[in-house]
């Protein structure tokens, strides 16, 4: 089967299922594994390069606000490779091609694809796109093995930080300006041994002021941008010491957003076995290739 990916997770899933070989284009930002990124892009963005954090939320803003797409979908590659089926999503209208886009594109093609929609609002939602997804293409079984090694993964963690104190959690999926981890991430963190104190658990990632957090004592804080690594995360976050440092005692830590949070793919299981470390070092070890940074010291010393 010819398949279409426009959302890294959907990538990352594929390739999971042992379908590399079938996905024929990939959206821009498709970088894992790493035959992934050797695949046609379909997608670009239309934000200019070298923007920083405050400056790409004010332009997203301004376009997603004037109507105006924030991603455009090569029609003329997509019909060239002919997919039979066009994996996408409607869950984030910031995170890729507008579902009604690719829809009315997959009408127009002479290869007439399938559109399957992952819109996974909370951690469970994610393994069962998986499982929709090995169905789709024919490998039901396949999907089965998957997830279950993936589910084995998270009791392990579970059984080892069950009888640990629970660290209260701040997850911060944007700096400037500041945004909570929702969606998944509440789960990600209570499965890892940690108690979160203000993200929405399966709604979207709110904006907040950073007076509104002020008060909630935190002992862990987490800088996990959306879409960024962790060079990134680690920027943004010394940005804001100034922020940080407000929450006192707390440890401070840098992750890779884009590989293990933001999407929802596979390796949530990688950033949930990555939070169980960061909260309980001495019960979990760390998930190997993933890279995390604790800016305790450097952000107290501001």
């Amino acid at each position: 089967m010819r398949i279409a990916s426009l959302v890294p997770s959907a990538t990352e899933m594929l390739f999971a299922l042992g379908l590399g070989g079938d996905v024929v284009g990939v959206t821009h930002e498709c970088d894992h594994p790493a035959a992934a990124g050797e695949l046609p892009p379909l997608t670009a963005t239309v934000l200019p390069p070298g923007l920083s954090a405050g400056e790409i939320d004010a332009v997203v803003k301004e376009v997603v606000g004037e109507g105006r797409a924030l991603y455009t979908l090569d029609e003329g590659k997509l019909a060239e490779l002919g997919p039979e089926l066009i994996v996408t999503q409607a869950v984030c209208e910031v995170c890729a091609v507008s579902y009604d886009d690719v829809v009315a594109v997959a009408a127009r093609l002479p290869s007439r694809p399938r559109v399957l929609q992952q819109d996974p609002s909370r951690f469970g939602e994610v393994l069962d796109d998986l499982t929709r997804l090995g169905a789709a293409v024919g490998v039901e079984a396949r999907a089965a093995e998957v997830r279950g090694e993936l589910e084995r993964r998270l009791d392990a963690v579970r059984l080892a930080v069950a009888a640990e104190p629970r660290p209260r959690v701040l997850a911060l999926e944007w700096l400037d300006p500041p945004f909570l981890g929702g969606h998944w991430i509440p789960e990600m963190i209570a499965i890892a041994g940690g108690e979160d104190v203000a993200g929405p658990s399966g709604e979207k990632s709110p904006q907040v002021g950073w007076e509104e957090l002020g008060g909630l004592d935190p002992d862990v804080v987490v800088s996990m941008p959306c879409g960024w690594y962790l060079e990134e995360s680690c920027e943004q976050a010394l940005r804001h010491a100034d922020r940080l440092e407000a929450f006192g005692e707390a440890r401070l830590y840098a992750v890779d957003g884009a590989s293990t949070f933001s999407r929802p793919g596979p390796r949530l299981v990688d950033g949930v076995e990555l939070l169980a470390h960061l909260l309980h070092p001495e019960r979990v070890e760390p998930p190997k290739g993933i890279g995390f940074a604790e800016l305790t010291a450097q952000i107290s010393r501001s």
